[in-house]
């Protein structure tokens, strides 16, 4: 840990915040103090109602009656005014002298409770320095100082245990004896203040760090996705453009190599164009918290997917579907759902031979219902599997008839099923085939 701080104050970048900080620790700290000593010092004046003949014979017992009194009557104004204060940080979040010196008269209040203690039982301190000690080190705990205000209170104490020197009429000896005792107690307060300064004020720097940290990447995050939702969105024009001179220039007769060139030019601009629609929904999904869900019945939504599969695939591969629960009601967003799964049997047609099978299978587990997309086609390896849904995964692949994969599409799959709250597992042998499965909560309600 760094001791910059132990002799030192703080940096004026965090002095102002901090100070406001550690005020509002302090004024909680004397609250939960005063109580706690309230409610002690109450004790022991019910105890001496209770045991009156034992305690009154007590060595010093005037005294300790006195100054239990004493503390029965003090302690809660301390409390009243931690309170007041409290309220009025909470409203303007600021610290103000008014709680500085709170602080400071509550520290010496303490500390003079358990020198005073110390006193009256014996009035040679350095025989029964328990009380003076637990105070000195209770406050040292309990509240954060800066070092000129901690050495404003070791001079403030050290003149208060030299005037209860001089009113127990010690002896010369006695008293220099006492006061070198004194002094290594308020060095170890001193030291143990500082310390405990120190500690918190590193652990308060990181905290203030980490924040501005997360802001500025919230702020990096932001502004990436609007860059990139704005160039996916501005390219759809320049790509439609190329795609419908494509189409007016079939209308003519053309030759054979250039209806190859015109079909490589079409192929391509469905490929930009899920590129981007991959884009604008990463972007869509990291910066919208809004969700609309619907209760819909699954089975038929399914078919409707898997009927639209196998017009398209023109025999690449046989898209089929199985249920073993009919209704089936999930609260699903229809439209993302169906997104999720496109991707899923696209991913699966993709790396699958011509003429394989895709089965996609709708079942219920436990409280769940759970799709299954399976293909048996070439495999995920195992090194690649905890990367498959990250963004821009190393993982993406070529599929087997050259489709290029931007590293999206799984990632967008994982966020529309973790919105449904639901999860995605993925199982898959090399050589033998993948199956993803998906797990929606059931939607009971009639």
């Amino acid at each position: 840990m760094n001791n910059h701080f132990f002799f030192n104050s703080l940096p004026a970048k965090y002095k102002a915040s901090y100070r406001d900080y550690y005020t509002y620790q302090n004024l909680l700290a004397i609250r939960a103090g005063s109580i706690i000593f309230l409610i002690l010092n109450i004790i022991i004046r019910i105890f001496y109602f209770i045991f009156p003949v034992s305690l009154t014979k007590a060595q010093n017992f005037p005294e300790f009656n006195f100054s239990n009194w004493v503390f029965i009557i003090i302690t809660p104004f301390f409390l009243i005014a931690s309170n007041l204060l409290l309220a009025r940080f909470k409203g303007h979040k600021k610290a103000t002298a008014s709680m500085a010196l709170l602080v400071f008269l509550f520290s010496v209040y303490i500390i003079s409770c358990g020198m005073y203690s110390s006193f009256i039982a014996t009035s040679d301190p350095s025989n029964a320095l328990t009380l003076y000690l637990i105070a000195l080190s209770l406050i040292s705990a309990m509240c954060v100082f800066e070092y000129y205000e901690t050495i404003i209170l070791i001079i403030t104490v050290e003149i208060l245990f030299t005037a209860l020197l001089f009113y127990s009429q010690t002896s010369s000896t006695q008293m220099v004896y006492n006061q070198l005792i004194s002094a290594i107690l308020l060095s170890a307060f001193y030291l143990t203040s500082r310390y405990f300064f120190s500690y918190k004020v590193n652990y308060y720097q990181q905290v203030i760090e980490i924040r501005e940290k997360n802001v500025e990447i919230e702020k990096a995050g932001e502004f990436k996705n609007q860059v990139l939702g704005m160039v996916a969105h501005d390219l759809r024009n320049p790509i439609a453009a190329v795609e419908s001179l494509a189409m007016i220039m079939e209308l003519d007769e053309v030759s054979a190599d250039m209806q190859e060139n015109l079909n490589m030019m079409k192929a391509s601009c469905v490929k930009a164009r899920t590129i981007i629609d991959d884009l604008l929904e990463a972007a869509h999904n990291d910066t919208s918290n809004f969700f609309e869900v619907e209760r819909i019945e699954l089975n038929q939504l399914l078919k409707n997917i898997v009927s639209d599969w196998k017009i398209q695939q023109d025999h690449k591969a046989d898209v089929l579907f199985t249920s073993n629960i009919n209704p089936a009601y999930a609260s699903v967003n229809k439209e993302k759902l169906h997104r999720a799964l496109d991707n899923l049997i696209s991913n699966a047609i993709k790396f699958s031979k011509d003429n394989s099978r895709v089965d996609v299978r709708l079942n219920k587990r436990s409280e769940e219902l759970t799709i299954e997309v399976q293909d048996y086609g070439l495999g995920i390896p195992a090194d690649m599997l905890p990367d498959i849904f990250t963004r821009f995964s190393k993982a993406r692949r070529t599929g087997l008839r050259g489709e290029l994969s931007t590293g999206l599409g799984l990632s967008i799959v994982q966020q529309i099923i973790e919105k449904h709250n639901g999860i995605i597992e993925v199982e898959s042998t090399v050589g033998r085939g993948t199956v993803f499965t998906i797990k929606l909560p059931i939607s009971w309600l009639g």
